[in-house]
This record gives C-alpha cells, structure tokens and sequence, in this order.
C-alpha cells in the first residue's frame, strides 16, 4: 500500500470516529420497542425519511431520556394523533 493509500485510509477512519463522536448513542431498535418508547412520550417528535437501495424501507428516528432511539421497517409505522412527524430527506446512522 502506498503513502497516499494509507492516508486516504487515516482520513476515512478520522471521519468515521468525529461522526461517531458527533451523533451520539443512537440505539436501534425492532419497530415495536420503538413504539412502545413513543407511548412513553405525551407528544413523541418523529424525524422520518426513506430509503433502500433495492427495496424501500421506512427510518424513524425519536429522542427519550436523552438517548436518541432509531428503527426501520419494510412498511410505514401508524402513529398516534398526538405525535409530531418531521420529514428529513435522510436519516444517517453510522456504522
């Protein structure tokens, strides 16, 4: 591996671990728990996008008791009334 190689590769691990360091513990959970964590919440906020390569999936992304909880499904998630839903046109979750 040449010098430019091994740089290249220094500055991609660099980036990894500020953008780790950046986001925080994200817990991924199965889209239930992440409900059950929302039916905690008087008024859940819920930052949701999709995405997927070969086939569509729905990410949903919510914040309780100072942890930042994430989950995706191959179908859309029903929330209650009382919940408020921000679109983002991507949801990045490192790792």
């Amino acid at each position: 591996m040449g010098a430019a190689a091994g740089a290249t590769i220094a500055a991609a691990t660099a980036a990894i671990a500020e953008a780790s360091k950046a986001s925080g513990v994200i817990v991924r959970v199965n889209p239930n728990d992440f409900l059950a964590i929302l039916g905690r919440q008087a008024e859940p906020l819920v930052v949701h996008a999709t995405g997927g390569i070969l086939s569509t999936n729905y990410q949903y992304l919510t914040s309780y008791n100072g942890l930042a909880f994430f989950t995706q499904s191959s179908n859309p998630i029903e929330f209650s009334a009382s919940a408020e839903l921000v679109h983002a046109e991507k949801i990045w979750i490192p790792g």
